[in-house]
């Protein structure tokens, strides 16, 4: 009796399956990577599959097998880019606080806000950020979903930990329990900054939102 041959199709059939799989994966990372330098050069409004799908050396149609319209392209654009600092985020804040005698509120800002600096302004993904301030009040779709995807998260972190603050007598006021706007503020000018005016006046991003930190825990202590 012959051996089956059954079994060798299957593995050969896997084998594809990965392939493919990994081809795909490879395919929508170009078209991210293309869809970036597209709306960074041109802006939301502006930019035209077309023009990513040549940039990323594919077929238009190809585009609308991973991504439904330019829409939900930024979308995943945007989850993908900034998603994993905001996870990053979370982490440092949740871990501060779940020790015995969590790390003082002041030292994690201090870490959001070098992880700030070295994740976002020191990449592309400032390129983002600054598309969100500007495109935003146009198409409000998108600022909705940058606001739930990243604004809320990263606020509702700092402002879980600041409440811990409060409770354990850390923090003598609410203000950063009420407004965790004011650690972000400047993180949000630096962006502006340095699409606008970096090259007549560069910013130093670290040393400013360090300032407001110390500013934000010096008028606290003082209190």
């Amino acid at each position: 009796m012959k051996p089956s041959a059954s079994r060798k199709p299957r593995a050969i059939t896997g084998s594809a399956q990965t392939k493919r799989a990994a081809q795909g994966a490879d395919r929508r990372s170009q078209i991210l990577a293309a869809a970036l330098d597209e709306f960074s050069l041109h802006g939301f409004e502006a930019t035209r599959l077309d023009d990513v799908a040549k940039r990323a050396h594919v077929a238009k149609g190809t585009i609308y097998l991973y991504f439904k319209d330019k829409e939900s392209l930024f979308q995943e654009l945007l989850r993908a880019q900034i998603g994993p600092v905001i996870g990053m985020l979370e982490e440092v804040l949740a871990g501060g606080a779940s020790v015995t005698k969590p790390m003082p509120l002041r030292e994690l800002a201090y870490r959001v806000a070098d992880l700030f600096v070295e994740q976002v302004i020191g990449t592309r993904r400032r390129d983002i950020v600054r598309l969100i301030l500007t495109e935003g009040p146009r198409f409000p779709k998108l600022a909705e979903f940058y606001y739930r995807e990243v604004v809320s998260r990263g606020l509702g972190a700092f402002r879980a930990r600041a409440k811990r603050a409060v409770s354990e007598g850390e923090l003598k006021s609410d203000t950063l329990v009420r407004f965790p706007h004011l650690i972000v503020a400047p993180a949000l000018v630096s962006i502006i900054w340095k699409s606008m005016f970096d090259k007549f006046e560069p910013l130093d991003v670290k040393a400013l939102m360090k300032a407001q930190i110390d500013i934000l825990f010096d008028k606290e202590e003082r209190s």
